[in-house]
């Protein structure tokens, strides 16, 4: 046994045969490092296969491009919103793995240096909460192909519905004043000049869908259809009725298409299981009450020249809707820039929309006031936070009474004048939600946030279990020796019996 031993065969490599073969044993470090690497490459191939998948849904999304039709896709890549959930997830193991205590040869006092100092404590049990939280109320898989298909089968409907009408206009049907304010104004690019003639000018993705919030149950999404003039009843009733024959040829489903001309808005039932509904809403830039003072003159000017008043038609839509959802574009657009890459920004408002849906004192506060909130309580913070870290940081914003009427209120980024975003709440709901978080506060601080999510409380980690105090033994003083006689009391009346 000695001479088939691994040390003796060192020593014969050593002093007699340098070329015999023998093993080397991996030390604890260098097989951490090693399983570290795997774990690593792993999580990287996973990552990838995820993103190839989500490439090929990406070019389906956006198959048959035509450039006389303008459609606005989210800024944002669509993989980042259907991974999300993942990418998450695979994040916060990586900082676990990366945040290592400090090396132990160095000496006492000497000190660590900052890249090995940890900003957060990794893994904590708000964010295991949360997380585990996040992935009940994200949707299934099944509603997220549900989705994609109404929404694409739409979109290719709508385009074509455009093509027709593009047919039966004639070309001057639609001014150079007119197409301006609508490339410019709102869909943010330039639309070329051969489609001075088009009606419909191109179709937006709107509230959580362009947002990616979409929950668990979550049975409407929005789109916003532009118009390159005033929409009227008669063109909101051409589009209902055509869109149907227009779905049938690639669209095995059966879809229900339903028109709210006080609404402004066209609703598609789909048939199929889990259903779903796509809200087209219709509205144009024309609607705005304050055009820019240069365009005005100049369409006047134009106007004048022809001898032509420009006038409203007779069944022009309720102004006020399309106004509303030339807002709720602005609000897509600025989500996109400003909220969508913030690091746990969409899983606190995802997390916060399932709050509002359970609790009724939240549900009075406006999803858009929300978003607003939670946007600038994360990116006004020192540096990244995590879930829980979010989630306490926004409770503590609402707590400290910005909500409430003399507190220092919320503008809207998207208007031009000074608008309060918080506007239509009343002052008892604003001061019922203030309470309310500043309860969610005392739970948090109690370890409790299972009570704030809606559920059971997860157990304790190993990493949490590892690091608490060993019991103490009985032959110990104080709480350990009381635990002692207790366990040999209970051990004598077992024998007994």
């Amino acid at each position: 046994m000695h001479l088939k031993g691994r040390r003796h065969r060192l020593q014969y490599k050593k002093k007699v045969n340098p070329e015999l073969p023998v093993e080397i044993k991996p030390s604890n470090r260098a097989r951490k490092l090693q399983e570290g690497k795997l774990r690593k490459q792993k999580q990287k191939a996973v990552l990838k296969r995820q993103r190839d998948d989500e490439q090929r849904w990406h070019l389906e999304m956006r198959s048959e491009p035509d450039s006389s039709w303008h459609t606005e896709m989210s800024r944002y890549e669509e993989d980042m919103y259907w991974r999300r959930m993942e990418e998450e997830q695979l994040y916060w193991g990586e900082q676990r793995h990366r945040m290592a205590p400090p090396p132990l040869m160095s000496r006492p006092g000497m000190p660590v240096p900052p890249l090995l100092q940890p900003m957060r404590r990794p893994d904590s049990p708000d964010d295991r909460h949360i997380m585990a939280k996040h992935s009940t109320i994200y949707p299934v898989e099944e509603e997220l192909q549900a989705v994609q298909r109404i929404v694409s089968h739409t979109e290719r409907a709508l385009k074509l519905v455009s093509d027709s009408l593009l047919e039966k206009e004639p070309p001057a049907a639609v001014t150079e004043a007119v197409t301006e304010a609508v490339t410019e104004a709102d869909a943010g690019e330039k639309v070329p000049d051969n489609q001075a003639a088009r009606m419909l000018k191109g179709v937006m993705r709107v509230g959580i869908l362009a947002k990616g919030l979409l929950l668990h149950g979550d049975r409407n999404v929005e789109l916003i259809l532009l118009a390159a003039k005033k929409p009227t009843l008669s063109l909101l009733k051409d589009i209902a009725e055509q869109l149907p024959k227009e779905m049938a040829p690639f669209s095995e489903d059966q879809y229900e298409v339903m028109s709210h001309p006080e609404e402004a808005n066209i609703v598609i039932f789909s048939s199929k299981e889990p259903k779903m509904q796509v809200t087209i809403s219709l509205t144009s830039p024309l609607m705005r009450e304050d055009p820019a003072p240069e365009k005005e003159e100049k369409a006047g000017d134009k106007a004048a020249e022809k001898g032509v008043p420009e006038k409203d038609p007779a069944d022009v839509l309720n102004q006020k809707k399309c106004l509303e959802y030339l807002a709720a574009l602005r609000h897509a657009k600025w989500f996109q820039a400003r909220a969508n890459g913030l690091q746990s920004c969409v899983i606190i408002i995802r997390v916060l929309r399932d709050l509002c849906q359970r609790v009724p004192t939240w549900g009075k506060m406006p999803s858009w006031a929300m978003e607003l909130l939670v946007e600038k309580a994360i990116s006004s913070a020192t540096g990244p936070l995590g879930p829980g870290e979010a989630m306490r940081r926004v409770l503590e914003c609402i707590a400290t009474g910005i909500l409430l009427p003399d507190g220092p209120g919320l503008l809207d980024p998207c208007e031009k004048h000074q608008t309060d975003a918080l506007g239509s709440m009343t002052k008892q709901a604003r001061e019922d939600i203030t309470a309310s978080a500043q309860h969610a506060l005392r739970l948090l601080a109690f370890r409790q946030i299972h009570k704030v999510l809606g559920m059971d409380s997860l157990p304790a980690s190993k990493a949490s279990a590892r690091n608490r105090k060993r019991r103490r033994d009985g032959s110990e003083t104080g709480e350990g020796e009381g635990e002692g006689k207790k366990d040999k009391k209970e051990d004598a009346e077992e024998m007994d019996a």
